[in-house]
Parts: C-alpha cells; structure tokens; sequence
C-alpha cells in the first residue's frame, strides 16, 4: 500500500471517529462528597449571611448522550448546618425552622431532565423538606475538567413554601428567599 494510500485511510478513520455522536459522550455516576458542596445564602437584617451543609449523600446516573434517561438522587443531613456560628447552627435545628428532630433529612430526587444545549440542563423533581414535597427546577452547567465532572448548579427557594422558620426572627430579620448553590463533583466513566 503506497503512503498516500495510508494517509487517506488513516484521515478517514480519524474523520470517522472524530465525528461519531458518542466520541464526546461521557458517564457519571459516583459523587465525591468530599470535592463537592451544598451552600445557601439568605438575608438577615440587612446583611447576607453564608452557609453549607456538611454531610449528604448523592447518587447520580447522568450519561450526556442520554440525559433524558439521568436521574439524580442529594439527601442532606440538616444537622450538618453551618450558618456561621453555633448560636445560628442550634436555633436553625429548632422545631420553628428545619425541626431536625422529627425531620433529619432533606432530599431531593429528580423526575425528568431537559437538555437545553451547551452543557446546560434543567433536571426538574421533587424535595422535601419538613415532611412537605414540591416540584422544584434545577438549573444546571455541566463543566467536564479532563475526567471530573463539575455540576453547577443555584437555584433560589422561598422558605415559606416549606413552612421554615416561625416566631420572632421569620417575618422581618431573615429573608424568606434563600439561594441555594450546588456543586456536585463526579467522576468520569
């Protein structure tokens, strides 16, 4: 076979592969926990206050040339809450805010997922949280760094739609909308 009879055939195959619909599709589906965080931001008294939850567990089955098929699954252990200071950490597991005792536990798992292009995606479901369940949409950016997985994510919650927070401090110091930020870090498959 002459060299130039190579050439083409090694251009086609590279062509080929290089144009497949699969050559860029990639798989996650275990979240490291450790790389990943769940953060919130809400106003109080007219200063923003920051915050994460420290322990939660996800379970992500999310393959980018099907993502109508990905589901998602975040339970988040309340208790784990960092508001800032001990004070904020223990009056936010009361009975008039998160009530930990009888609701230890927030999850979130998903139900459907739209492929807006880009990366971009919106995986719609369910969270509960104080025993009450609503359909909320998660706006996400999928970012891929080399084999990693970075799910972006922020979406604002008003806290009264899952009756958080009563008494003195709910109406007029702490904001009733709360800015949630996701990023879920996962490798690739």
């Amino acid at each position: 076979m002459s060299p130039r009879s190579l050439r083409t055939i090694a251009l086609a195959v590279t062509f080929t592969l290089g144009s497949s619909p699969g050559a860029d599709a990639a798989e996650y589906t275990n979240v490291n926990p450790s790389a990943s965080t769940i953060s919130f931001t809400y106003n109080q008294m007219g200063s923003k206050v920051y915050g994460t939850f420290g322990k939660f567990v996800g379970t992500l089955d999310f393959d980018t040339e099907h993502p109508e098929a990905a589901r998602a699954k975040l339970t988040i252990d309340l208790d784990s809450i960092d508001a800032g200071s001990e004070d904020a950490n223990t009056e936010l597991q009361k009975p008039a805010w998160f009530d930990t005792t009888a609701y230890p536990v927030a999850t979130f798992e998903s139900t459907r997922i739209k492929d807006l292009g880009n990366n971009r995606y919106q995986i719609i479901g369910n969270l509960t949280l104080r025993g009450l369940t609503k359909e909320v949409t998660v706006p996400v950016l999928l970012k891929s760094e080399r084999t990693i997985g970075i799910f972006d994510a922020e979406l604002l919650l008003k806290r009264s739609d899952f009756n958080v927070g009563a008494g003195e401090w709910s109406d007029s110091f702490v904001s009733d909308d709360i800015d949630i930020r996701l990023r879920i870090v996962t490798p690739e498959h």
